[in-house]
This record gives C-alpha cells, structure tokens and sequence, in this order.
C-alpha cells in the first residue's frame, strides 16, 4: 500500500506533504508488541489538525505509555480522495501507514459541528460501517470526544461511546479498560466492552439509551435502557491543572500550519460568564498553571521544536493572574534569541500598554478585541462585562505602542438586537479609526480596522441554549445594512456565510433525529463544509426534506424553558438552575459578576464537581 501511495498518489495531488508523516518528534513504535493502538481523527485537513492542541497533547500522553501508540489521521482533500478511491487505498495513520480498520480504536476530537459530514466520510474511507449497529466485534471502537460532543446526538448512531469533558485522564482509563478487554479469554463481545466502558466517569455509550419523543416532534425523555448506564453522565475534570501531562516534544510539521508556533496553555476555563459562549460554561472551573511550571515547559518545547514564537493560549489570557511576570521572564530569556511571544486571547477591559510593550520587544503580532456588541444594553444582555470605555482605552494604548492594525470581533443576531445595535457596531469602528488618525498621524496610512462580525449559534448548556437563531434572511440583511454602513478606506469588514451558520444551529441544538439528514447529506455529496469552495447548501436541504425534516425546527424555534432537551441527560457541571437565572438576568438587561473576583454565582461547578477555582495558580482544591 505504501509504494502505491508514494508512486502513483501523491505526486498527483496538491500538498503531498500532508500525507507523508515522519515528522520531527513524531512517534513511531513496534505495532506488533503494542497492545492497545488508537489512531487519532481530527475531521480536517492537517494544516487545521495539526494546530490543535488537544491533539498533541494526547498523542503525546498516550504515547508516553509503553502499552499503548497513537497514530494520526486527517481528512485526506478531495483529490487525495479521488486518488484512494481509484486505487482501492484505506485510509491509513501518517505515522505507520496502517489501514485504520486495523486498529483497536479510532477516536475522532468533535471541534465544530460542520465537520460532521468528514467523520462519516473518514469512517467510510477506512471501509469502517458507518453505523455504530452495523459494526460488528472485528470492527475498531469508535469514539469521540471534544466541545462539540456536549450534544452528542447528532451523531449518536455512528460512534460507539463519548467523552464527555477532558481526557487526559480519561483516556488512561479508557486504554486501561481495553487492555483488559482484550486480555479476557474467549469470545470479546464489544457490548461487553462498551459496558466496561460505561462505567468510566465521563464516558456516554448512546445504545444504552433511548429517546422518547411527543407527538410535535420534542423530546419527551432520554432514559437509560440497561442497568448500569447512569442517568445522567457527568463530565470530566482536571483538578491538579498543574502536574497534568503536557507535551515538551510536540510534532514539528514540514509544512505551515494554521498554528505554526509553540503554544503554551497558561489556564483552562474562563468564569466571566458570556451567556452565549459554551467554551465559558463547559470548561469552567478557571484553572491557572504556575509560572514555574510555564516558564520549564516554555525552554523544553523552544530547544525541542526550533519555533521563534510563543502563543500563550486560553479563553482569556490576559485574565491569567501572573500573566505580566510570565511574559516578562520569557521575553528577558528568550528574545535576545529571536523568539517572541503573542496573546491570542485579549479582553479589551484588562489589556495594558505593559502587555503590549512586552509582547513587541521581539515583534509585533497582530491584537484582537471581542466587543462582541455594538452598545452597552446588548453587551448587558450577554453579560460580556466589556464598556466602550475600556475598548477605546485598549486601542488607544494599541495605537501609542506602535500598532497600525487593530482587529474587533462583533456577533449579530444575538438575543434582545435590534436596529441600533447594528448601528453600534459602525459607530464602535469609526470611533477605532479616528482614534488611530488621532495618534498615528502621518503613519495613518498604515492603519487598518478589521471588523468581523458572526452570527449567533444558539450552544448546549448555555443561557441561551433556548433562545432561537436568526433566519437566514434575516441574517443576510443585517450583514448587507453593515456592509454598506462600514464602507471605508481603513476599515475591512467581514462577515460569516448566514447559510453555513443556519446548519450549524441545526446540529448545535438538534436531536437524533438530524443524523438521518446528516447521513443523507453526506450521501449526497457534502462534505469539508467548513470550507466555503466545498459547501453545498443546495444538497443540505435537499438532505432534509428527503429524511422528513425541518431544519427551522431546531434552527429557529425558540425552545421552552419546560421542554427536555437533546443534552439534558449530560452533567456539564453548570445546574439547570444557573442556566435558567442568566437566562432572565438577560431578559431583565442585568449582568453577572465574574465568581473569580466578587461572590460565587453557585454555578454548581464547584459544588458539583468538587473542585473550585483558584487563581493562585496550580492546584485546585475541593470546596469546603
């Protein structure tokens, strides 16, 4: 299979690259003596793959073990496709170019629900049957894990078992449980595995429950259909954030990646409380590494990798409490070498001309602001907990530091919008521009505001996880009123496809039902529907009114406080309850404090989960 691909398949494709593995730092061990093989699936190409963090850092946990490997596999592009069709080629893992029936597991990481359609399409491509009914013993278990899987119903009749919640830990007990599967004698019924399985705290095996539905088409019940399965799946958490593995011999790709750079996790969760944001309520508690532990795993991974950059990665990194110091240790010892540092994540209420003087003592990188909204009454409603105050404070300082270029991420569609927020939004952008003419002067040349603007998916286990999204036209013309209102020469406005995020929603809040669309669609063509030169919204709906379905219903109706919804029978740590009050705390234009600096919320994370925020940095605590 290896002289077919190399001789007849990739000089015939675009970026033959992405195929060839070999990697510096990437791991290659004896198939034959290992007993437990996992090939990773990220459902994208290997620049997009190769830039999450999640992957390498179970690819480097799994690995470190003696008894387990763990190989890489992407969506391979359409015309690699084309070729593996032709020339009957499996897909196979870069590291061994094994076929990935072959394994014991394939574990997809669901980032974005439009990938959806590229794990079905990788399944098939491995000759894997697509529906978790349809595998018998002989077939790898399929799993999945990864924000997305917080609704994992979409995709329930294809994949054998979830995560829900962070793996690190987790997939030290998962291997664990297949390792003994595999030693137990006699005839290995994967049932027996998947109800080994079950018992793993995190874990969600979709067969063992069933879904009731009432006569309009909602969810009446999600129920247990055996003994063992437990009610409700509760998510996993790290608790000691501190010690947890981390990779200080990440792959270093051939080719230029999305993230092309080091990237050091310097928190996990974010506890400011955006009502529409499920990374802000699904990765909570807020957990800090120490700044000993940063600055080590900063000098192993730039003598390790040859990388001249430093992404310090988060929801929000400038809300980590030792970020300053952090920052100034690593410029002092590293960037008379060259290599600089950037913050990604930047809130517009705490960025300080320190940082940004900091930051371009190597070089410049690109800032990014999120008002999210145009006034003070919407960024109320979500709870952003930003002013126009604290934005014009942080461009200001921008702009004096030397940068020419600022970027501000808005979302339209949002709950309680109405005209004069869109006009917000135009008004924030020039008010940027006439700042940066103000101080730049004759470099004003120089200066660009890039406006970009989302729209709203309403997510599982949020505020507004009942909330509806926009129509799609109601959308375009929201977009098309700002386009023409942000027409100038130092601003560039962008926008998302209004269609691509209406099937996004469908996914986001749909139930099992929307798998037969998603099976069709995928039978009918769609697939890298992230890539706007591949999506094919035509066949979408054309998907759904084959299987018998509306997809308004999920995008667009607002769904009742009282209803049981596809999710509700997963643990996410946030109660119910919490979810309910910031939803008429938006209602009523009031904002919630952030729990890390004034009162506990009582989300039920703490209480729950048994483990608390703590900002000193390192290890979380169990609350009194």
């Amino acid at each position: 299979m290896r002289q077919v691909i190399e001789n007849k398949i990739l000089p015939k494709v675009i970026k033959p690259i992405r195929y060839q593995g070999n990697e510096f730092n990437s791991v290659h061990k004896n198939w034959d003596q290992i007993p437990v093989r996992v090939a990773f699936g990220f459902p994208d190409v290997y620049e997009v793959g190769m830039s999450h963090l999640g992957l390498r850092i179970l690819y480097h946990t799994v690995n470190k073990r003696e008894d387990a490997l763990m190989e890489r596999v992407f969506a391979p592009w359409v015309d690699f496709e084309e070729k593996m069709r032709e020339y009957k080629v499996p897909l196979f893992s870069l590291e061994s170019y094994k076929p990935i029936a072959e394994f014991d597991v394939f574990a997809f990481t669901l980032q974005y629900e439009m990938s959806f359609t590229n794990l079905l399409n990788m399944l098939d491509l491995s000759g894997i049957p697509i529906k978790s009914s349809e595998r018998d013993d002989k077939w790898p278990l399929v799993i999945a894990g990864g924000p997305t899987a917080y609704n994992p119903e979409p995709l329930a009749p294809f994949i054998d078992a979830f995560l829900i919640g962070e793996g690190e830990e987790a997939i030290h007990e998962i291997i664990d449980v297949i390792k003994q599967w595999k030693l137990t004698e006699g005839v290995k019924s994967k049932d027996e595995l998947l109800k080994r399985l079950c018992k793993v705290t995190g874990v969600y095996v979709p067969k063992f429950y069933d879904v009731e539905y009432h006569s309009d088409g909602i969810i009446k019940e999600v129920i247990s259909n055996v003994s063992f399965a437990p009610k409700k799946v509760v998510r996993r958490v790290i608790k000691d954030f501190d010690n947890v593995d981390f990779p200080d011999k990440p792959i270093v790709p051939y080719t230029e990646v999305v993230h092309d750079r080091i990237m050091l996790e310097v928190l996990r969760g974010c506890s400011r409380g955006c009502r529409f944001c499920q990374a802000g309520m699904i990765y909570r508690p807020v957990r800090e590494k120490s700044p000993e532990s940063l600055l080590k795993q900063a000098e192993e991974l730039i003598k390790n990798t040859g990388y001249d950059e430093i992404s310090l990665t988060s929801l929000s990194t400038s809300d980590y409490s030792c970020v300053q110091g952090v920052l100034e240790s690593l410029m002092d010892k590293h960037g008379s070498s060259g290599v600089g540092v950037s913050l990604p994540s930047l809130r517009a209420d705490n960025f300080s001309v320190e940082l940004a003087k900091q930051v371009q003592r190597v070089r410049k990188t690109s800032l990014t602001f999120a008002p999210e909204a145009g006034t003070q009454r919407l960024r109320d409603i979500i709870n952003k907990g930003v002013t126009e105050e604290n934005l014009m404070e942080a461009v200001t300082a921008a702009f004096k530091a030397g940068w020419s270029s600022v970027k501000l991420y808005f979302m339209i569609g949002l709950p309680g919008e109405t005209q004069e927020d869109l006009d917000g939004i135009a008004d924030l952008a020039y008010k940027v521009v006439d700042v940066g003419r103000e101080i730049m002067g004759d470099r004003v040349g120089r200066m660009k505001v890039t406006v970009s603007a989302s729209s709203f998916v309403p997510k599982a286990h949020t505020p507004f996880q009942w909330f509806p999204q926009d129509t799609i036209e109601a959308l375009k013309e929201k977009q098309q009123y700002l386009a023409r209102r942000l027409k100038h020469r130092r601003i560039v406005f962008n926008w998302h496809d209004a269609k691509l995020s209406f099937i996004e929603a469908v996914f986001a809040r749909g139930g099992r039902k929307v798998a037969d669309a998603l099976l069709r669609a995928w039978q009918l063509g769609c697939k890298f529907d992230s890539w706007s030169d591949q999506f094919k919204f035509d066949n979408w709906m054309e998907a759904f009114a084959d299987v018998g379905l509306d997809p308004s219903f999920y995008a667009n109706r607002p769904f009742s406080i009282e209803e049981v919804l596809p999710w509700d029978h997963l643990d996410a740590g946030v109660t119910r309850e919490f979810l309910i009050s910031e939803y008429s705390e938006a209602a009523k234009e009031q904002t919630t404090a952030d729990c890390r600096f004034e009162k506990c919320t009582v989300c039920g994370v703490c209480q729950n989960l048994n483990v608390q925020t703590d900002i000193k940095g390192g290890k979380l605590h169990a609350p009194s």
